[in-house]
């Protein structure tokens, strides 16, 4: 755990990010009980006056916003859509694009095995575990340009903040751009970061696994230049302690903070989503010559499933539980043939764990209960992740808070029902999130957006953040 440092924050500028390696002499009327703790902790207990501190945070945002425009342009689909698949050609050209505003910032980049990529800014105590924020770039068909992009371009875009300030790290501090957060191509969520985590059993199953064209993503991951040999993928692991912290920003990708006028949201957890697949198999024939009587049809039956995950999810009559049959497919998919399979992929998410699990249970029995009563064969009923919530760091939260409190922005304390790459760096590090408000919550969509103002304060606040964290 980080200790938590209760001091003002603006002690932690760049006027005042001194160290007192000893005791000074005693000025006029200093009261030595004072000068003592000041001199032992490093830091001042009295706040100075700095008049120019706030405008010494200075955020190039017109650079910014056009990093973010020049990256939106690697889509495999027009604007204002963006479209980036794991290991795609557009993708590959967006890696080189990090790595290469990395360097401009004075990184020192590196790539693990299955392409996660950091950038380090060398601390004055380099051999201590950094402090660590980012994001992801990947994007699903025809999505937005600023989900997880504005936590890796933010996050380069906070270092220059501290290096303009002539901020000096004590930890090193690590930007991370993590490996496909979204499940597009192989149905994984978060690859990255999980495999980062030390997930075994997804390090075996990558061996295995296929995309929609039955290409495996050992070859997909070759064709852009990583897994050169397959045991590379178990050095992806970082042990527990890799870093001190981690902090990650983020649009909301939903309405409250622009709905309430507010600047910051501090996420406090993170929900506890799971995935499911389920399919049917029934009785297909001609739409005209079957009678309803005779049927035995597997897309009524997944019809049906889809109508008891909302009711089931709505009968935990909490706020915090959703679910969502996202994927439906019928086979053969033909408007005059009876379905005679079906294929459903079902979100559920939860901040509280056996909630979510017990909604799970009652999927189930409904799933068996429609197969009997329609005739027809639950062929499949499998758990694809069935992840924890994940709590923030009360010293991370505190961070957060005391960087918005400072700026004088308005903020609040907030769940994350979507969840992120911070969800699995949870079992790494102590974890964070920074929120800023997103136009009418939209989010994995064109018109997905977030002002240039909203950004700023984000970086504005990630920076101090960063630098709090950094000097533990």
């Amino acid at each position: 755990m980080i200790k938590t440092l209760r001091f003002p924050l603006l002690t932690l500028l760049p006027f005042c990010f001194c160290c007192f390696p000893e005791i000074t002499a005693l000025k006029d009327g200093e009261d030595p009980t004072i000068k003592t703790m000041e001199d032992f902790s490093g830091y001042p207990i009295h706040e100075p006056h700095f008049p120019n501190a706030v405008s010494s945070l200075s955020v190039d945002i017109h650079s910014l916003q056009k990093q973010i425009d020049e990256l939106s342009t690697f889509s495999d689909t027009p604007a204002p859509s963006v479209t980036r698949i794991l290991y795609s050609d557009k993708d590959v050209l967006a890696r080189r694009y990090i790595k290469n505003l990395m360097g401009l910032a004075g990184l020192t980049v590196r790539e693990d095995s299955i392409g996660n990529i950091f950038g380090r800014w060398d601390g004055y105590e380099p051999e201590l575990a950094a402090v660590s924020t980012g994001s992801h770039i990947d994007a699903i068909p025809y999505s937005g340009k600023y989900d997880g992009i504005v936590g890796v371009l933010g996050a380069i875009e906070a270092i220059n903040v501290l290096k303009r300030s002539g901020f000096k790290p004590k930890r090193s501090l690590e930007v991370i751009m993590f490996t496909s957060e979204e499940p597009t191509r192989f149905g994984i969520s978060c690859l990255g970061s999980r495999l980062m985590a030390g997930s075994e059993a997804l390090e075996k199953a990558l061996k295995k696994t296929v995309d929609n064209q039955n290409i495996s993503f050992l070859d997909a991951a070759r064709s852009a230049g990583y897994a050169k040999v397959e045991e590379d993928l178990s050095s992806v692991f970082l042990k527990k302690g890799s870093y001190s912290a981690f902090v990650e920003l983020h649009i909301e990708q939903g309405p409250i903070l622009e709905e309430e006028g507010i600047s910051i949201g501090v996420v406090t957890a993170i929900a506890a989503p799971a995935s499911i697949k389920v399919e049917f198999e029934g009785n297909g024939g001609h739409a005209g010559a079957v009678l309803m009587p005779n049927r035995h049809d597997a897309g009524l039956a997944a019809a049906e499933l889809a109508l008891a995950v909302e009711k089931h999810v709505l009968e935990s009559q909490s706020i915090d539980t959703v679910g969502t049959v996202g994927i439906l497919e019928l086979h053969p998919g033909a408007i005059n043939s009876i379905p005679s399979k079906s294929h459903l992929e079902i979100d559920t998410r939860d901040i509280d764990e056996n909630r979510r699990n017990n909604v799970i249970e009652k999927i189930l029995q409904s799933a068996l209960a429609i197969a009997e009563k329609r005739g027809v064969k639950l062929s499949e009923f499998k758990m694809l992740n069935q992840d924890p919530p994940a709590l923030s760091d009360e010293s991370i939260i505190n961070a957060v808070e005391s960087a918005s409190q400072y700026l004088n922005l308005g903020h609040k304390l907030m769940i994350s029902r979507a969840y992120h790459d911070s969800l699995f760096m949870a079992r790494i590090s102590p974890m964070g999130m920074i929120f800023i408000p997103c136009y009418k919550g939209f989010s994995h969509k064109p018109e997905e957006f977030a002002s240039k103002e909203d950004i700023a304060n984000g970086v504005k606040v990630l920076a101090l953040t960063v630098a709090k964290l950094s000097r533990y």
